[in-house]
């Protein structure tokens, strides 16, 4: 597949502080692509940079063959982008919202209520279009962003965590669409401070710590790359974790392991390599 993202070596700073530094990255057309990383490692302002809503001091992106320092408008276009905060406006109904969406990409009035049927009956918003944006839940509301943010139909659609603050039902519906929404060719990149999240949709995860990434494949060969079988036991009351290329490996090692405490052997996963990676807990996701 050919890169429908390309960045080289961008850099972000904010003062003295280096969000992003240095950074390289493809991102494959029809891929759904996901960013993992600790709080203030630069997941955000790349996409924000990507998505232009962020000047960058200095590198190359290049989207669907637009230059973004030469040609950001018809970057644009290509784009959508949902942000972590809900940005309908609240005087307006859902209806009003997707129309004033429409109309910012200049989109005719048939075209626009063709779009606006046919993305509504999709994602189960029918019901709904005539309803204030306060009356509807969390859920409710991030799929009427994803549907404002499709109606000009960009090949590309960044989410940066859409499923925050959402109830388990709400999160699993959302993936759903997720899925669907790539599947039907759009290519996805998704932050997330969910690591099972990215590891259930993902094609590709790259993982960022301070504003480069440190390591990108397949949720599956990153997890292969540590060592596919994982061993968690517990040492004076801290759990400590080695992986091992196989489970005989793995049984060797426990059965001469001097330990009290219960012991498991499970499939390596993403969370571990994350914390490996960084020498983070997870909980920084969060």
């Amino acid at each position: 597949m050919d890169d429908i993202i390309s960045i080289e070596g961008l850099v972000k700073r904010f003062g003295d502080k280096v969000a992003v530094n240095g950074l390289d990255l493809g991102i494959r057309r029809g891929e759904l692509f996901g960013f993992l990383g600790p709080n203030g490692a630069g997941k955000t302002t790349t996409i924000r940079c990507i998505s232009t809503l962020t000047n960058f001091d200095s590198g190359s992106i290049i989207v669907n063959g637009h230059d973004l320092l030469k040609d950001p408008n018809r970057a644009k276009r290509c784009m959508g982008l949902i942000q972590q905060q809900v940005s309908l406006d609240k005087d307006l109904t859902i209806r009003e919202n997707m129309i004033s969406h429409a109309m910012y990409h200049m989109m005719g009035k048939k075209e626009r209520n063709r779009r606006i049927d046919e993305l509504s009956e999709y994602f189960g918003l029918g019901e709904y279009l005539d309803k204030p944006v306060d009356s509807l839940s969390g859920g409710w509301k991030k799929r009427a962003a994803i549907v404002c943010a499709m109606l000009h139909e960009p090949d590309i659609l960044f989410l940066d965590e859409p499923t925050s603050g959402l109830d388990i039902n709400a999160r699993r519906l959302l993936w759903d669409v997720v899925t669907n929404l790539n599947k039907s060719g759009t290519t996805i990149i998704l932050t997330t401070h969910y690591i099972e999240e990215a590891e259930a949709l993902c094609d590709r995860v790259g993982i960022i710590d301070h504003g480069r990434i440190i390591a990108l494949d397949t949720p599956e060969s990153l997890c292969d790359a540590i060592g596919s079988v994982a061993v968690e036991y517990k040492v004076d009351g801290r759990t400590s974790y080695q992986y091992f290329d196989s489970r005989d490996a793995a049984n060797t090692f426990v059965s001469e392991l001097d330990v009290d405490s219960e012991i498991l052997i499970r499939r390596t996963n993403l969370e571990d390599v994350f914390v490996k990676l960084t020498g983070s807990s997870a909980e920084v996701l969060r």
